[in-house]
Formats: C-alpha cells, structure tokens, sequence
C-alpha cells in the first residue's frame, strides 16, 4: 500500500493544500498555518492489531530506520521520504518513570514521568528534528536548492537543529536571545558548527528576524510553525500508549512556551482514536510559567481573545516566550481534549523541580512548571488521586545546573527554596565527620 502525506491549512472552511517538498510554511491562499494530513484511509488498510504488532516489533531494534521510536512509526509520519535520506540518531524510547515516591507525596497514586530529555541532543526537540531534517535533505536531494536550515530558539532547538543538519552535512543558522539560555544550551549549537547569532532581544524578537530571513526559500525554516516538526513530536503520544500496553492516560500535563508540542500530542492521539488503537482521549493539561503566561490569560477569558505579551524572565527559559507561533493550534486541541491551562510561579516551579529531585529525578524547570501545575490542580480537586497521571518531562535537567545550583544556594530570584540542601564543609577529621552524619542523619 502506498502512504501519502501533505500540508493542508488549518483554517475552517478553506483545506488548500500544499506538497511537503514545497518549502511553505503558511496557506498560500489564505495565510493561515498548515498541518501535515495523511491519507487516513490508506492507513485504514492495516487493522488497528496489525498496526499495533507492527510498531511493537519495530520497538528498539537495530533495523534501520526502523529502531528510533520515531521512524518506527514511518507511514503515520513522513511515509514518502527514501531510508537513505533519513537522518536518525535513534531518537525517542525515553524512559516512562513511575515516580512512585513523588505520588505518595503529592497524592496522586498513578504518576508517571515521560522522560524526553534522556534523547540524543537532551530534550525532546529530536523528535521532530529527524523528521524535519530528513525531509530537508530528501528535498535537497530532489533537487530543490535549500543551502541552509535556521531557526530561533531558547536553547533545545538549536541544540536538536545543530546536532541533525550536522550529521545530514547541511549548514544551520541558529538565533539565540543573548544571555538568556543557559551555558549548555549556548554550547550544544557551538560544538555542533553551527552559525550561532546571540542577539541583544528576546526569543519572540529572535523570531521575527528569522521569520524575515526564511522569506528567502533557500534557507529553511526549523521552528515550529513548520509543522513537519509536529510529525515526530507527535509520536510521544503514541509511544506513551505502547508504553501502556496501548492503555490510554487520564491527563497529560506538558509545559507550554511556543506550543507546538501540545498540537502534537493532540495529533498523535487523534490519530491513535481515528485509526482504532485506542477507544478514547486523555485530558490534556498545559502549565505555563507565570511570568510568560498569554495561553493561562486567553483560557481564563473562555478563549474569547488571546493577547501576545512581552515575557517576563523565567528560571524556565525554554519556554519564555510572550507570542507562541502555534497558538491557533494548540487552542483548537485543548477545546477537542477537554483542556486545562495552569501557571506556576517561580517559587512553585523551583520547589516543585527540587521536591521532585529529593524522590530520584533531576527536573529542568519547565518540568518543574508541569508538576507545579500538577499541585495545584490535585488541591483544587480538578486531579483525582486515582487519576493515570504522565507529566512530560521536556529536558534534561544536565542542561540547568546554574538553575540547580541557584536554588541550593538561596540566589534565585523570587524562590524561598524549601528543599535546599548544600555541601557541608569540613575538615579532614573523622570525629567532626561522625557528629556531622549523627546531627543529620535519623538513628534507626
């Protein structure tokens, strides 16, 4: 059988399409965003059974593509693009952490913690940056004359871009809001031989400049509006699922900045529904930071407007953006899924990342965001206690140790940190060593 894909405005009423070899990013009638469709039912040809046992034997296995989580999934991904052109580092398979401990503590029996950050650049950006870069290089291949690949970022982006246009042997070009993304971050794109503009401005000021530079269609545009990058971010949802024996989870709760990967969850889930592997939908939940919260504002109207802010300066800096591109998108998916919108403050994200890391983890602070949000909603009753929890872990928390070290240290701003927990200096002298442990440690 043979699997089609293409781009198709998102706007009621107009569905004008375009190839996914078109370097496009917006309706050529209408200027709305684009999503990718798939010829459902081509996909239709395979039972739900089928398709289950298929994926599930391709599950981390050394057959090229096939063992990424990702290209596992090929026909409801990106089914037209050559194997030769695939650019794969194995991405996703990340751990589903039943973080036992955690949900004792916050009362919530069945919590789990997708751990997207234990990818190959560090957060789950790898997931739709295989699918991004590897329809770049299939286009190059065709013949279509893109000489580079750019994007603005928050620091996860690029680092995913740098890493897979490195491996394909194309060049990118990567915006970074100088001094406001940590010191791993910066470096990734670096180390990777990237083109690394620092600019005096925000993320949403970062964009706008690309956006201008991608009117020029020989450089390519790697951000989010480009909704190839949804096409393996989309793929969480399904391996959740598998993860589950294809059992469906009550609510996910995903940090929210530009957007994107809440479209994408949705979109794979409705495909999941649509295809019959699954009988119903989880409840989807985006936590934003407080001080970056234009999709919170919009919710608490009723969605009745929605105003782009100038984002105030977050500890969760990924997602520190005032004027999400995907804000259209990710609406329409909290509507269909029964949506929540929540907000964390730097004091509740902050604590929230350490209460996690004393139960085993090492959180970025856009999980933190996520479990915050989880908080608050178990103590307003909105999650049950025997609600099947999965809080998406986006990063890894490698990536922020001055975020870490902050908080231990007491300097972050507007945190009281009430997990601290400091080295204890001492000197080389085994009785001040044993009065040490005995003043901190229980007798049993």
């Amino acid at each position: 059988m043979s699997y089609r894909a293409w781009f198709q405005c998102i706007a009621p009423g107009c569905g004008n399409t375009h190839r996914l070899n078109e370097v496009v990013y917006h309706c050529g009638r209408c200027g709305s965003l684009l999503e990718v469709k798939h010829d459902m039912e081509a996909l239709r040809d395979r039972s739900a059974r089928a398709w289950m046992r298929l994926f599930d034997d391709r599950y981390k296995t050394g057959q090229w593509p096939y063992g990424s989580a990702i290209w596992g999934k090929k026909e409801w991904v990106l089914p037209e693009v050559d194997n030769e052109n695939i650019v794969s580092m194995y991405e996703g398979g990340t751990n589903l952490f039943w973080t036992e401990r955690l949900g004792k503590v916050v009362g919530i029996r069945d919590l789990w913690v997708k751990q997207c950050g234990l990818s190959h650049t560090g957060s789950f950006k790898d997931l739709g940056m295989t699918v991004l870069v590897s329809q770049v290089r299939q286009m190059i291949a065709e013949g279509v004359p893109i000489r580079a690949v750019a994007c603005a970022s928050t620091g996860d982006t690029s680092a995913a871009l740098a890493a897979y246009c490195a491996a394909a042997g194309i060049p990118s070009v990567v915006f970074l809001p100088k001094d406001k993304v940590s010191l791993a971050q910066l470096i990734q794109p670096v180390s990777n031989g990237s083109l690394v503009l620092s600019l005096d401005t925000d993320f949403d000021g970062c964009m706008a400049l690309v956006k201008r530079l991608t009117e020029d269609k020989g450089i390519y545009l790697a951000n989010s509006m480009n909704s190839l990058r949804v096409e393996g971010q989309k793929t969480i949802s399904i391996e959740m699922v598998q993860q589950f024996d294809w059992e469906v989870p009550d609510t996910i709760i995903i940090p929210g900045g530009n957007l994107g990967n809440v479209s994408a969850l949705g979109a794979g889930f409705e495909m999941l529904h649509d295809l019959g592997l699954v009988t119903r939908l989880p409840r989807i939940v985006v936590a934003q930071a407080e001080r970056a919260n234009p999709l919170y504002q919009a919710y608490k109207e009723g969605w009745d407007t929605f105003h782009p802010m100038t984002a105030g300066k977050t500890a969760a800096s990924a997602i520190q953006i005032g004027n999400p591109v995907s804000v259209d998108k990710a609406v329409r998916i909290l509507k269909r899924f029964g949506g929540i919108v929540e907000q964390a403050s730097e004091d509740e994200l902050a604590n929230a990342a350490a209460l996690a890391d004393r139960c085993g983890m090492f959180n970025c602070p856009h999980t933190g965001v996520a479990l915050a949000a989880l908080v608050k909603l178990k103590e307003r009753g909105v999650v049950a206690p025997d609600e099947r929890v999965i809080v998406i872990s986006t990063a890894n928390g490698l990536k922020f140790s001055e975020f870490k070290v902050g908080y231990h240290r007491g300097t972050l701003e507007g945190v009281s940190p009430r997990h601290a927990n400091l080295p204890v200096e001492l000197p080389a002298d085994f009785d001040a060593v044993r009065r040490a442990i005995a003043e901190r440690v229980e007798p049993v």
